[in-house]
């Protein structure tokens, strides 16, 4: 039986909802789209809640017309905007010899449970990149293995509660509830990479309109995540000021005339900032050399930002750059040369059934590994921001609510290490008892002795 889903895509330039039938074998049939300019969001976070669910329920409203259906919960991305990443491990005793799920569940609940996470930040994703059995490492896929002890890194992306409250609170103002939420750019990495990427190692960017994502899938999971604040309208604005010339007429001109390879002495007439009536002419060659400097700038910090990863040897298969900022003209050019050696390759999603033709560009990348994440294509384990582990063969279940949870105070990770610490520590309180024995028989004995 087929499974409706929703999946909004909240940028800081558009939003993006996509409705999609998935059927028992996790194929995806797309069925309604809505897309709307985004109100109330700066640089991938909400500044207004109100303004953010206007454009939330537009969306929506758009892809149910479209698809006829009335789902009310949905998966939503989030921005790596104020984001955190660390690394954690855990390690537990296999008793039965043999590795089931609930093994599994119990090492990376183990590695969330050790990890330094600060109190005004909530668990996003924990994404297990080295399992050990006994001595054996990077094992893909631990499960029905015979081993007596299971260890396991994870990837361990946090966000601000703030600003997930904030996001929660704004996809509630327009009448849908939080299924789940998903990094942006661990959905456009979903979307677009194939596995020779991921296994060779590779560098996925997402540029979008105010924000850059980039993460570094090596192995079986992500290994680093970081967040630029710099995006296409960048460009725009710097357009803007270098022509003294309206915000609307500089977009029109980048839309028209910008490219990182094509250089001209034509002129152009546009409109004088503040006096509408009056025109000057500027040089094309002078909006080609503001466009060049702005993409060379954030180039050149994304690929400080890959440096800085330590991962940079590991990345096999190059980059690849993803976003609505990515199609403009000779980007991949000058990232060939700013990147060094590395190959670099622009990345559209994958096509589906349904695919409408206007959800076929980069940026539609994010909202479609939104719908592909609903059909459990993401790695083979993993903690979601549900403290839920997923596993990518699993059923469909009903979802649990991230906003009914009666407090988000108390992870579930806890909750669950308390049921298992037990036979985690069983060793420990044998210990602990049998001292307490011994200490009882010693006082009897001097007790006695004195007694006598």
């Amino acid at each position: 039986m087929s499974r409706t889903v929703l999946a909004i895509d909240i940028g800081s330039t558009k939003i993006c909802a996509i409705i999609a039938q998935i059927d028992n074998d996790n194929n995806i049939a797309i069925t309604g789209a809505g897309t709307t300019k985004a109100q109330g969001l700066k640089r991938g976070s909400i500044t207004n809640i109100e303004l953010a669910s206007r454009s939330i329920k537009t969306a929506v409203e758009d892809a149910k017309r479209v698809s006829g259906s009335d789902i009310s919960s949905a998966i939503v991305s989030m921005s790596g905007a104020y984001t955190k990443s660390l690394n954690s491990n855990g390690i537990v005793n296999i008793q039965t010899k043999e590795i089931s799920f609930k093994e599994i569940e119990r090492v990376m609940h183990t590695s969330l449970y050790n990890a330094n996470i600060p109190n005004e930040y909530e668990v996003l994703h924990a994404l297990p990149f080295n399992f050990k059995v006994d001595d054996q490492d990077f094992i893909e896929d631990p499960l029905g293995m015979n081993a007596s002890r299971l260890e396991v890194e994870t990837h361990i992306i946090t966000t601000q509660k703030s600003n997930l409250n904030n996001l929660k609170k704004a996809v509630q103002g327009a009448g849908v509830e939080v299924e789940n939420i998903v990094l942006n750019s661990y959905a456009s990495s979903i979307a677009t990479l194939n596995s020779d990427e991921k296994e060779l190692g590779v560098a996925l960017i997402d540029m979008g309109g105010n924000t850059s994502n980039i993460v570094i899938h090596a192995g079986n999971s992500i290994r680093y995540n970081e967040f630029l604040g710099v995006g296409s309208n960048h460009v725009t604005s710097d357009l803007s000021m270098a022509l003294h010339t309206p915000l609307n007429v500089a977009d029109n001109v980048k839309l028209t005339y910008g490219s990182l390879t094509n250089q001209s002495n034509d002129l152009i007439e546009i409109p004088v900032i503040g006096d509408v009536d009056n025109t000057h002419e500027v040089s094309l060659d002078v909006v080609h050399n503001v466009i060049y400097a702005r993409v060379e700038e954030t180039l050149m910090i994304l690929a400080q930002f890959i440096e800085n990863s330590g991962l940079k040897d590991q990345i096999g298969a190059g980059i690849v750059l993803t976003g609505g900022f990515s199609n403009m003209e000779g980007i991949r050019e000058l990232a060939i040369a700013t990147f060094g050696s590395q190959p670099v390759r622009l990345a559209r999603p994958i096509e589906m059934d349904g695919l409408f033709n206007e959800l076929r560009g980069a940026e539609f990348s994010s909202a479609i590994g939104l719908v592909m994440y609903s059909a459990f294509a993401y790695t083979p384990y993993e903690i979601d921001a549900n403290k839920r582990v997923r596993h990518r063969n699993e059923t469909p279940t009903s979802q649990v609510d991230v906003n009914l949870r009666p407090s988000l105070e108390i992870p579930t990770a806890s909750i669950s290490l308390e049921e298992e610490k037990p036979s985690m520590i069983s060793l420990d309180a044998k210990k602990e008892k049998k001292s307490d024995e011994a200490g009882s028989i010693s006082k009897f004995w001097n007790w006695a002795t004195q007694l006598f």
